[in-house]
């Protein structure tokens, strides 16, 4: 039986070399024996390393990692299973991407244990400030993590107080700094580190963190479990804040607002409602129900839904896209740029824009937020889908002898068409209910265009909406 010891410290970089060897000369799992510098000598003696044979090992950059991982584990098997894996890579690596293999997964779950380790070790390490030797404070701490991790789990404490000398000892050795590297040694006595006039202020900030409404003693022990408690000073508040806290709790309640604010009504009353599938007899109630849509997202982000307005005894209607910044503010359509753009030129047409129903393909406001602004978004096909019943509704009870589509969702909505527009413009095409569909420009369009093609664009909507005028007359 051929044994390797591995030192205390630098036991990877020593086991990766050791494996290697072995490996090349294709040496089997159950022969080699690896034992750390506290294990016992064996008793019938050893056999002594081979010499390096002549087979390639193969190692990817993956099992590396995991291995140096594994190698912060307190298992005794952990080194004769490494190198039982990194055989088994040498006749079949898809091994190491099949999670359900057996040795993968106790490896795996061992390399997550040591990094869960790691994190405490991160998180839990008090530093007591010592006496320093030079111009620099020196701090020292004393830990006692559930895996030999001191080596893998110091680099942190070095990039994080590299300007400061220290020191942390734990039962496996202690780790020491002093701005250059990190030195390791073996171990010793637990230090008699001095009171840290700074863990009054830790305490401080952990009593004011604490929140003695959402006590789970469950999780904070999941979190922090109690074999660190003994060295961190903070804990020794948590008896006597879990036992104040009901009496804080219902200071909180007393303390608080006994009368609900102004608004409070309003917005309970919305919230209150119930959103109305039934089918409305008049548009009054379809504007009613329609606030209470729910069909799409867009009614969580925008302030309310825009439902049509004008005269509904009209034989014209005119659809847009969607409400903009403005029109969801003030839960009226076309108020915003583009509207006022549109009411010009329907009056330049010829067309009184109270003689008129106006309405939306879609009744919410859809936006990105951008610091203070709400950028305007175009309605995504599901959105055109789902409040397609509003609209279908609307065309019912309005009965409009012609309806014109401004821009591409209202095309769309209306004909069920999503061919580009610019050929489109112009023409009159059938709805999707049988009813004729004039097709031109959306006045937002207009304004988005630079100076030398705006004027064509605005002229082609005059005379669109001319025509309108002309064929319901």
């Amino acid at each position: 039986m051929i044994r390797i010891t591995l030192p205390r410290f630098g036991r990877f970089d020593a086991w990766r070399h050791a494996a290697r060897d072995l490996a090349s000369g294709r040496v089997p799992m159950e022969d080699v024996t690896w034992a750390d510098p506290d294990t016992p000598p064996d008793l019938f003696g050893a056999d002594p390393a081979p010499p390096p044979g002549d087979h390639p090992v193969v190692a990817t950059q993956e099992f590396l990692q995991l291995a140096r991982q594994v190698a912060g584990h307190s298992d005794p098997e952990r080194w004769s299973l490494l190198y039982g894996a990194l055989m088994r890579a040498q006749g079949d690596r898809r091994f190491l991407s099949n999670p359900a293999d057996p040795m993968l997964d106790r490896l795996s779950r061992m390399a997550k244990s040591v990094r869960r380790d790691i994190h405490k070790m991160h998180a839990f390490v008090r530093f007591h400030e010592l006496p320093p030797d030079g111009p620099r404070r020196a701090f020292g701490a004393w830990f006692e993590p559930e895996h030999p991790i001191l080596e893998i789990g110091t680099p942190f404490f070095a990039k994080r107080f590299a300007d400061m000398d220290w020191l942390i000892a734990t039962p496996e050795g202690t780790a020491r700094f002093d701005g250059d590297a990190i030195a390791y040694d073996d171990p010793a006595p637990r230090p008699d580190l001095p009171d840290d006039a700074s863990h009054g202020l830790w305490q401080t900030y952990f009593a004011n963190i604490f929140n003695p409404a959402r006590i789970k003693t469950n999780a904070m022990r999941s979190e922090m479990p109690k074999k660190y408690w003994k060295n961190l000073p903070e804990t020794r508040l948590i008896p006597d804040m879990l036992a104040d806290a009901p009496r804080r709790v219902q200071a909180m309640r007393d303390a608080g607002a006994s009368d609900a604010p102004a608004f409070a009504p309003k917005i309970t009353a919305r919230l209150r409602q119930q959103p109305d599938d039934s089918i409305p007899d008049t548009l009054e109630q379809a504007a009613s129900q329609a606030a209470r849509c729910t069909r799409c997202e867009l009614c969580h982000a925008a302030t309310q839904t825009v439902w049509g307005q004008g005269d509904p005894t009209a034989p014209l209607m005119l659809v847009g896209e969607a409400p903009g910044d403005q029109e969801d503010l003030a839960g009226l359509p076309f108020v915003g740029p583009a509207g006022q753009l549109l009411h010009r030129t329907m009056a330049e047409a010829g067309l009184a824009p109270d003689r008129a129903w106006l309405t939306n393909a879609v009744k919410h406001f859809r936006f990105t937020p951008r610091g203070k602004r709400r950028l305007h978004q175009t309605p995504d096909r599901d959105h055109v889908d789902q409040c397609r019943w509003w609209l279908d509704l609307e065309r019912r009870m309005v009965a409009p002898r012609l309806t014109v589509a401004l821009g591409a969702t209202a095309a769309f909505a209306l004909t069920g068409n999503r061919k580009p527009l610019t050929p489109r413009r112009g023409l009159v095409e059938p709805a999707r209910d049988g009813g004729p569909v004039l097709i031109t420009w959306h006045p937002s369009l207009i304004l988005r265009l630079p100076p030398d093609r705006a004027p064509a664009a605005l002229s082609e909507l005059r005379a669109d909406l001319a025509q309108a005028v002309r064929m319901v007359a």
